[in-house]
Parts: structure tokens; C-alpha cells; sequence
């Protein structure tokens, strides 16, 4: 088993400019922690301080397992028992902000590693184009893959820090919620390829507007060396006006006739999608397992960026085929009494809304069924937003609409005036509209449930499946 470069407090110290309180610079960790409850007495804290929580707190604890090292921040040196420390020789630095200290610790190890970096953002499709892009380079590769939604300030520095000796790549997400996070995350994780998958309405409330949104998402392109490959959607009008601003190689992908990386057909079978994807001049069939037509976008924007790492087309399409959903992104459920779920709960926006709906369009067989929740961070557009979701499901053909949330009421109201059966919409809280699935699921139904993360839709989509934990299958074609 591999094992992850170790620490020394020198080198710590030198990452994070800080100032070294107490202990011996040549003492050694085997690895960074942020979480008092699972270091382990080899490893070196970081106490940060965010909006809810004060891992300072715990400092005492951390010590009492053994821990032989910890950062804090320089306003808290009066409130710790610093000499204390001091006297047992633990390692002691202090800075002005744990949180960047964590980051560059994170920039430090993924510039000594010495792995090709690729990040990955946009509002729409970055966690399946991430993923689908590792499974293209782990083929070859020894591949570091972000875990979960470990794309902010913190957790891209947690992921980065689990590079070993072995990984040869590294294939990350970046997320934002205000200008400036992107290119700070940018400068941690340094990539030679930068991917934006599209920039639509999301984040509007840290951000106010798409003008904005795009800014923020081409702080990964401005921060980006200039002999990178940047990788972008030929089909989004935003990217590629970025796209004549930068002053990297360029990799276009999408469905228009200029794209480097294209679709030049595509058909469904049952959960499946398969499509032609031309990379000049090669013409090679690719199948994924998604019933969803937009994940032939996010197949194509993972292809680029492969194509930018010098990978052939046929191995691109292999490595397309072993791709499995994320959790909670169109994964599709088949129930033994005969009804299907599509699972999309992992977060939602306009963009990706619609899109479910069109997929929930074309698959159906018997009643369509949309569960929604509110989305999320749209600040000021938010009405305006959830009234097109409501024009949206009218136009959509659901035979049934189940509302949740703060903005339930305009989104009925909008499908009611777009012509939408009073009688089919109903709005009701989560462990209502469960208990009503339960008794009017019947064979042939299909059931979309999605809302922003912080709705939590999940508890629906497991409650269901709950219901028939012995005999639930996931259907992976």
C-alpha cells in the first residue's frame, strides 16, 4: 500500500509563512487534519475557523490523543495555552488565516508531486464531467479524484493533500459561491487543463447576475499558465466569447459544426445513450449509462480534456463507457412494484431543472411524475426563475406535480396558468408528498425528484426505496 509523503514542521512553517511558536522544526507527520475527531496521533491540525464552527475549541483534545503538532490562528494565541505547549514541545505555528494556510499547504503538495492537473468547473455538469474524465484517465493512469462535493476552500485542499509518490494525475472540481473563489482555488491546485462546462444561472445570489457568473467562472482561465489547454463549450455563447479572451490552446466540444470535440449523432436504448463522437478525423461510437441527452454534453467535455492529454479517441470512448452516475445525479431506480425513479436530488439550478424535465419527457412510459424543490442561491431572480420552472413543467406533459419549499406556491401558480390541471399539482412537505407516492406509484410511472442541496430531496428518493430495500434494484443498463 502507497503511502502519502510525510511532513516535517520546516516545511509547514515555510509553506504557510507563519510564525513558529513552540517546537522542533525537524519533527515529522504523516499526514494534515482538520477533524479533531479522527486524527490520529501521527498527524498535524489545522484548527479552522469557519461561519458555524471553532476548531479551536478542540486544540485540548487533539493534544490529549497525542498530537505533536497544531496551527492556529494569531488572534486566538491569547485564548490557548500556548506555553503550555511550549513545555511539552509540541509543534506550534501561528498565522493569520488557517483556511488559506490549509490551501497552501495543498498548493505546496500538489507542485512537489509533480502530477498533471485537471480542473474542472462550470454551473452545470461539473461533478460527471470530473467524474467521467477520471475514468478516461485512470486507464493509464494513477488517478487522484475529488471526493464528494469537496470543491470549496476547504475540501480542494483536502483532496490535494491525499496525493501520493504513485498518482501520476490529478483530476479536480472547483466550485464558487462569490467572485474571487475560483481564482483563489486556481492558484492552490495550478491545473495544465481547465474545463468550464457551461455558465448558466447559478450562484446569482453571491454573484447578482450571468455577467458576473461568467467573470467568476473565467478566473480559472486567468489563473491558468498560459501553455495550458483550456477546454470549453462551443455550444454556450458566454464560453466562447471567453474563449476569444484567453491566451491558452483552446479545446472546443459540443454539438455545433465548429467543435473540435463533437456529437455527430446519438440515439437512446432503455437507460443507456449511445452517439457518434467525431474528434478530427476520427469517428468512434460511444455508449454511457444515462438516459439523460445532456450527459452527451458532459461526455463531450471530459473527451476534450482527455484529447488535451494526449488520449486517443478510441481510448476516450472506453473509458466513457465505464462511467456510473454520481449518487443522486440521474441515477435511475427500477421498483418491484414497476415503477421507476430517477434520483437527481444532488442540487439544482434553471438549467439543469429543465433538463430533467425533457429527460423525465422522453423516457416515460406511463404517468410522469416530477417532484421539485426550491433552487437554491438565485438572489434576486429567484421569483422570476421558479415562475419559468412552472411554465416549464406545463409545457413538459407530466401527468403529476409535487411542490416543496419557500417557492412551491409560484411555480403552481405559473403551471396553473400555463394551462396545467389544478387537481395535478400539489404542494405539500417532504414526508407528505412520500407518504402520498406511496399510495398512488403504480406499474409504468416515472418519478423525477430533484431540489437544491440544501432541500435535502433525498429523503424522498430513500424513502421510497426504503419502502423496498430487499428487492430495490439500480438499473445500470
Amino acid at each position: 500500500m502507497s503511502k502519502k509523503e510525510p511532513w516535517n514542521t520546516a516545511q509547514i512553517l515555510k509553506s504557510v509563512s507563519g510564525i513558529l511558536l513552540s517546537g522542533n522544526p525537524d519533527t515529522v507527520f504523516s499526514g494534515i487534519s482538520i477533524d479533531s475527531r479522527t486524527i490520529s496521533a501521527n498527524d498535524f491540525f489545522i484548527a479552522i475557523e469557519g461561519e458555524v464552527h471553532d476548531a479551536h475549541l478542540f486544540t485540548r483534545d487533539v493534544i490529549a490523543k497525542g498530537v505533536q503538532g497544531l496551527m492556529i490562528s494569531e488572534k486566538k494565541i491569547g485564548n490557548l495555552p500556548c506555553e503550555e505547549w511550549k513545555k511539552q514541545g509540541i509543534s506550534c505555528i501561528a498565522v493569520k488565516d488557517t483556511i488559506r494556510a490549509l490551501g497552501s499547504l495543498a498548493a505546496y503538495r500538489r507542485k512537489s508531486s509533480g502530477v498533471s492537473l485537471a480542473a474542472v468547473t462550470g454551473s452545470n455538469g461539473k461533478t460527471t464531467v470530473r467524474q467521467m474524465l477520471s475514468s478516461i484517465i485512470s486507464i493509464k493512469y494513477r488517478t487522484l479524484s475529488t471526493k464528494g462535493n469537496f470543491n470549496n476552500e476547504i475540501g480542494l485542499p483536502l483532496t490535494l493533500l491525499e496525493l501520493e509518490p504513485e498518482h501520476e494525475w490529478a483530476v479536480v472540481e472547483l466550485g464558487m459561491n462569490r467572485p474571487g473563489e475560483i481564482r483563489r482555488l486556481t492558484r492552490i491546485c495550478q491545473p495544465d487543463i481547465g474545463v468550464i462546462t457551461n455558465i448558466g444561472p447559478a450562484h446569482l445570489e453571491g454573484l447578482g447576475s450571468l455577467e458576473a457568473v461568467a467573470q467568476a467562472k473565467g478566473e480559472l482561465l486567468e489563473e491558468m499558465y498560459s501553455r495550458g489547454i483550456a477546454v470549453l463549450s462551443a455550444d454556450d455563447p458566454v464560453c466562447t466569447e471567453l474563449a476569444g479572451q484567453t491566451v491558452q490552446e483552446i479545446i472546443s466540444f459540443g454539438f455545433a459544426e465548429e467543435s473540435q470535440v463533437k456529437a455527430v449523432s446519438k440515439k437512446r436504448q432503455g437507460n443507456r445513450l449511445s452517439f457518434v463522437m467525431e474528434i478530427s478525423p476520427e469517428m468512434v461510437p460511444v455508449e454511457i449509462s444515462s438516459p439523460a441527452e445532456f450527459m452527451i454534453s458532459n461526455a463531450l467535455a471530459a473527451a476534450a480534456a482527455a484529447y488535451g492529454a494526449d488520449f486517443s479517441p478510441k481510448m476516450i470512448a472506453r473509458g466513457l463507457s465505464y462511467f456510473r452516475p454520481v449518487e443522486g445525479r440521474m441515477n435511475i431506480y427500477e421498483s418491484p412494484r414497476g415503477f421507476h425513479v430517477i434520483d437527481d436530488t444532488y442540487n439544482a439550478n434553471p438549467t439543469s431543472v429543465k433538463a430533467a424535465l425533457r429527460t423525465l419527457a422522453l423516457v416515460k412510459q406511463g404517468r410522469g411524475i416530477a417532484v421539485l424543490g426550491d433552487m437554491l442561491e438565485l438572489g434576486q431572480q429567484a421569483d422570476s426563475l421558479h415562475k419559468e420552472i412552472g411554465m416549464f413543467c406545463a409545457a413538459s406533459g407530466i401527468e403529476k406535480l409535487f411542490l416543496t419549499g419557500s417557492f412551491a406556491e409560484t411555480v403552481a401558480e405559473e403551471a396553473r396558468k400555463n394551462g396545467m390541471n389544478r387537481a395535478s399539482i400539489c404542494i405539500a412537505a417532504k414526508e407528505e408528498i412520500l407518504a402520498e407516492l406511496k399510495r398512488i406509484l403504480q406499474t409504468g410511472d416515472w418519478v423525477l425528484i430533484k431540489g437544491s442541496r440544501g432541500m435535502k430531496m433525498e429523503v424522498i428518493s430513500e424513502g421510497l426505496r426504503e419502502e423496498d430495500k430487499e428487492e430495490f434494484s439500480i438499473k445500470t443498463g
